[in-house]
């Protein structure tokens, strides 16, 4: 199952990679495209008041806009890292979220330099990867680093950051400590100075990957043991006051959409795993977010095994009610 698992991870490198330095490269985007037809992994969508305008974002450092969430236009380079900086001139970029605040919108992200390895643990060689934060004045960018050079420890391969400002009124970048270090992977949080622009004291770990009861993963020997992968953060609180969080993990060989609710309201938890997943199989990274016209939909991809290493990856929209104590998935949402 490890070995599974870690070739799902290279494949995502391989398959959705992207270049920062490319910025200013010519891409000619396509128009109408139906969101069937868009291959991304973790999709992300904004819907920005402002414009009118849904953006998606995900692996790969680019963007899809659309008026209507049916047909897409892009992709769009947005992203303008530093190739001075830890990140390298060429840094992977997965699992980008956008976030509005305060007039601004952030970038959060996952960059990986494949050129520093930083550990080695079973066996497996582990490349430099942070969560890190970009900053533009507009939803399309161009996102650009912002003061503090690093945002996380550097010996420390963490993931899929993501935003939320808790009842003490302090904005947390929420994350992963990935599984190929740790073994057993976390969601963790840190708090974040007031305008984001670096992360303030030491991260402090919410829940484990061990701690769900539905993640599983076969051993060598034949018995059943906890998963150890933590995937996919996203904090949401239901019209009732329910703090929420989606995470993703695995049931044997499939990609898996869970949740879990914090018994104190807080990000301090604790938090409490629901007993099963919340969508049908091969669907993960999920995330909320609201249309114009006031529906409550998750985005999140599906997950097809083409064999031989290839996995194919599209965006997918569920209507869901968060109006109780729990989200529930109503259904399929085709706009």
């Amino acid at each position: 199952m490890k070995k599974k698992i870690f070739a799902v991870v290279l494949s995502l490198i391989v398959s959705t990679i992207a270049f920062a330095q490319d910025y200013d490269r010519k891409i000619t985007p396509r128009k109408n495209v139906p969101l069937d037809s868009i291959r991304l992994s973790d999709p992300f969508v904004l819907a920005d008041k402002k414009t009118k305008t849904y953006y998606m974002t995900g692996t790969g450092g680019m963007m899809w806009k659309s008026k209507n969430l049916r047909t897409w236009d892009g992709p769009y380079m947005v992203v303008k890292t530093d190739p001075n900086s830890w990140m390298g001139p060429r840094p992977m970029i997965w699992a980008a979220e956008i976030h509005e605040h305060d007039g601004k919108y952030y970038y959060f992200a996952t960059f990986t330099n494949r050129e520093v390895n930083i550990d080695t643990v079973a066996g497996n060689v582990i490349e430099r990867r942070a969560c890190h934060v970009l900053v533009s004045n507009k939803p399309d960018g161009p996102y650009v680093p912002m003061e503090k050079p690093t945002y996380l420890p550097a010996d420390k391969p963490t993931l899929d950051a993501t935003l939320w400002i808790d009842k003490d009124k302090k904005p947390y970048m929420i994350y992963c400590h990935e599984w190929l270090q740790n073994l057993n992977g976390t969601v963790e949080k840190i708090a974040l100075s007031p305008d984001f622009s670096g992360t303030e004291g030491e991260g402090k770990i919410l829940f484990r990957a061990s701690d769900s009861p539905w993640s599983r993963e076969n051993t060598s020997d034949g018995s059943i043991k906890p998963n150890k992968v933590t995937d996919g953060p996203f904090v949401f609180l239901t019209s009732k006051g329910k703090l929420g969080m989606l995470w993703t993990s695995w049931i044997r060989n499939v990609y898996t959409q869970g949740v879990a609710y914090s018994e104190s309201g807080t990000l301090d938890g604790p938090w409490v795993q629901e007993e099963d997943p919340i969508t049908p199989p091969d669907f993960g990274h999920g995330m909320l977010f609201r249309t114009f016209n006031g529906k409550q939909l998750m985005a999140l991809h599906s997950h097809k095994d083409l064999g031989k290493g290839h996995y194919l990856r599209i965006p997918h929209f569920f209507l869901v009610d968060t109006t109780g104590d729990k989200l529930v998935v109503v259904r399929d949402y085709e706009p």
